[in-house]
């Protein structure tokens, strides 16, 4: 997992030139008045979700990881906590490969906190449980950019 800071992306000069283009393509696209739903960029290669939701007790939300696509969470409004571990850790259910979705159950090893502009890659290693309230429940939305590996 990498967490950091749209302000502060001079830091992460390491990251694949995919990943970099989900920066470029935030940079110059005005996300926050998207509306909800997948948005295409690159054919299946890369996309963007834009989600909304309120967020709530992580006993009310479940874990995922991915094989195919690294998940860039980044935050446009509101405070979101989500929950990490190592798919390793987990107890992993069956696989669905149309949805390229890995549920999977177990307990949180750490969390991170994202406010507007700060994003989270996962990796497919990473367990993650999102749209955990930090500190109470609150209307959130966010891009998650779906990159092809």
């Amino acid at each position: 997992m990498i967490f950091g800071n749209i302000k502060h992306l001079e830091e992460f000069g390491f990251l694949e030139d995919s990943v970099k283009k989900c920066f470029e393509y935030l940079r110059e696209h005005d996300l926050v008045s998207y509306g909800k739903g997948s948005h295409i960029i690159d054919g299946d290669r890369l996309f963007v979700n834009i989600v909304e939701y309120t967020t709530t007790e992580a006993e009310n939300r479940f874990w995922e990881a991915h094989r195919d696509y690294l998940d860039v969470h980044v935050m446009l409004k509101g405070r979101e906590q989500i929950d990490i571990n190592f798919i390793r850790n987990m107890e992993l259910k069956e696989y669905v490969k149309k949805d390229d979705f890995l549920p999977m159950e177990g307990e949180k090893n750490a969390s991170v906190v994202l406010e507007p502009g700060d994003f989270l890659v996962c990796c497919p290693n990473d367990a993650h449980r999102t749209a955990v309230a930090a500190g109470g429940p609150e209307t959130i939305k966010k891009a998650i950019f779906k990159v092809l590996i």
